[in-house]
């Protein structure tokens, strides 16, 4: 099944109810030009997907033995509490939502809760975050994990990029580290999420050399001028064929990145060397889900 507009990068709800005003949470530092409520219902994040016809979700599995893990200001208790609760909210919609389970490379049943995943919850992906969870991308608890992922033919989606979490180590998702995986795993489908911010020229070589890693878009057009530069390279470079469109909802939406996409050369001052419209409208209609092999999972 084709889809028009794919939206690869969105969170699980932290309610399937509406928020209690007691629960609400507003993160100043996500993104320079407006807070952010990281704190949003299974209605919240439906209604933001009125602008695409799929979207991939997912959650971020914490560290082993931890009480509570805090990303974006979401509580998410163990891996297992992280994969029921994706898997909830895309099986209530399941023509429109894939979900992508999450896990610790180092916690004890990694690998059984990436079977439990698949067999029993029916998600198709993997997402992890190297830097939030605290874990080595090139160890050999990582390299389980993607041999898995390599066997059950699923995709994987890394934060990539700098993040305001003092804890979570950015030499862990630097897009370079991708280009050793990539070399270790080239049958692994990755998506490096953001285009590796601020290291976006460095996520451009990676994607440029391995057929089958991809990078998304988000969290990257409320910095008018770093996201004219980056996709100005990405043209330059012969790569926007391996962009993906994305969100990172609820830190953003779908219409607000259809937009940036549609005015980046205006948002950018109208600059000299304008970055062709038509490849912007390409990487909005990306075919993303025959892309990853996703498009035989939704219904």
């Amino acid at each position: 099944m084709t889809h028009v507009i794919v939206d690869i990068h969105t969170h699980t709800p932290t309610h399937r109810e509406a928020v209690p005003e007691a629960e609400r949470r507003i993160n100043q530092g996500w993104r320079p030009d407006r807070p952010v409520e990281s704190a949003y219902s299974w209605q919240d994040h439906t209604e933001a997907m009125k602008e695409v016809d799929a979207a991939v979700v997912f959650a971020i599995a914490p560290p082993p033995g931890a009480s509570a893990f805090e990303m974006s200001g979401i509580p998410w208790s163990d891996q297992s509490h992280v994969n029921d609760q994706t898997a909830a909210f895309v099986h209530s919609n399941p023509k429109k939502f894939l979900g992508f389970l999450s896990v610790h490379p180092e916690a004890p049943d990694a690998l059984d809760e990436v079977e439990r995943g698949v067999s029993d919850l029916g998600l198709v992906g993997i997402k992890l975050g190297p830097n939030y969870q605290n874990f080595d991308p090139l160890g050999k608890e990582a390299r389980a994990i993607y041999e898995e992922a390599v066997r059950r033919d699923l995709p994987v989606l890394f934060h990539q990029g700098t993040s305001p979490i003092r804890t979570a180590p950015i030499r862990y998702a630097h897009p370079l580290v991708m280009d050793e995986v990539a070399i270790a795993y080239p049958d692994m489908r990755i998506i490096m999420a953001h285009m590796g911010h601020p290291w976006q020229a460095d996520c451009i070589t990676v994607i440029r050399k391995h057929p089958n890693v991809y990078a998304d878009i988000s969290g990257l057009f409320y910095r008018p001028y770093s996201f004219y530069n980056c996709m100005r390279l990405a043209v330059e470079w012969n790569v926007t064929q391996k962009l993906l469109f994305a969100s990172d909802y609820p830190i953003t939406t779908p219409a607000e990145n259809i937009a940036a996409l549609r005015n980046i050369n205006e948002n950018a001052g109208n600059p000299p060397l304008p970055v062709p419209a038509e490849l912007m409208e390409e990487i909005i209609h990306r075919d993303t889900l025959s892309l990853l092999g996703l498009d035989r999972h939704l219904k």
